[in-house]
């Protein structure tokens, strides 16, 4: 049969149900983010992630701050809150001690959790509170303009730095982990299996769990920087990435043009946490 378009429309289709449909707002699609951005794949690995812990859902709470990650929470059919810049941690940590059935979750960026919310995040790593952070690292500030951030690599270009950065990066796992989280794991958007377990794991994990996830921003920081595509930047990621499991986060920053590393670097799920030791205080309080 020759294919025109007259017999393409008059066959319909009907796609099958996707599994993950339930928890996503499909009246919220299409998204609203770049081409070549890697948030899309990040969060196909969170939904397939809830999926997999069995969780019901009526448990999970998700909280996003403002950027581009936190624009992740509308698209999702959860109990989602979008709250002021910088200040998702402090919502998530009253979320669970209000109510320590649920699973709270942060998805937000790293201008959002180590820019103008650092304190908050290093305050609730020290405390070792019991909820998850995804923080999506794009080395820039992507929905205001390229500025700078606390992640933008020594020498790259920005709107606000066009001579090429002069301040060293943070490591964020190695930020986190010493100030007590006791999970704490990297990835790029390209590894999407090994994400998709790690967010499991970490949803599950009793304590502070932190995951950084690297995808492409061809927009903002991609076209100042030589990855004008995100499949560029992919590209980059499948040839610098090395994963080491089980070591110290301060044995791996992220320098462009160096290797990067990527693995879970921290598990050590029993040590209290922050719920522990408030449920202890109740309980002398009534004796």
């Amino acid at each position: 049969m020759i294919v025109t378009k007259k017999n393409i429309e008059d066959t319909i289709i009907e796609a099958k149900k996707h599994p993950m449909d339930h928890l996503l707002r499909w009246d919220r699609l299409p998204h609203v983010w770049c081409s070549g951005c890697g948030l899309g794949s990040v969060l196909s690995c969170f939904v397939q992630a809830i999926a997999n812990t069995g969780i019901d859902t009526k448990k999970i709470a998700v909280v996003s701050g403002i950027g581009c990650t936190g624009r992740a929470s509308g698209y999702l059919n959860l109990d989602v809150f979008h709250t002021t810049h910088g200040r998702a941690i402090p919502f998530a940590i009253g979320l669970k001690l209000a109510n320590p059935d649920l699973h709270v979750i942060v998805f937000s960026g790293d201008g959002d959790l180590f820019a103008i919310g650092g304190n908050h995040i290093i305050h609730a790593a020290r405390r070792n509170a019991d909820i998850t952070v995804i923080c999506s690292n794009n080395f820039i500030y992507g929905m205001t303009g390229g500025q700078l951030a606390p992640t933008t690599p020594i020498d790259a270009w920005s709107s606000t730095s066009p001579y090429g950065n002069v301040e060293p990066a943070f490591n964020l796992c190695h930020l986190v982990y010493s100030a007590g989280a006791n999970f704490v794991a990297r990835w790029t958007s390209l590894n999407v299996r090994r994400l998709e377990k790690t967010m499991e794991e970490a949803i599950l994990n009793k304590g502070f769990s932190f995951i950084e996830v690297l995808p492409p921003c061809p927009t903002t920081f991609g076209r100042r920087n030589d990855f004008d595509t995100g499949l560029k930047m992919l590209q980059y990621f499948n040839d610098k990435t090395v994963i080491k499991h089980d070591i110290d986060p301060k044995d791996a920053p992220i320098i462009f043009g160096d290797e990067l590393i990527v693995g879970k670097f921290v598990d050590k799920p029993d040590q209290p946490t922050l719920d522990d030791r408030i449920a202890r205080i109740s309980v002398k309080s009534k004796k």
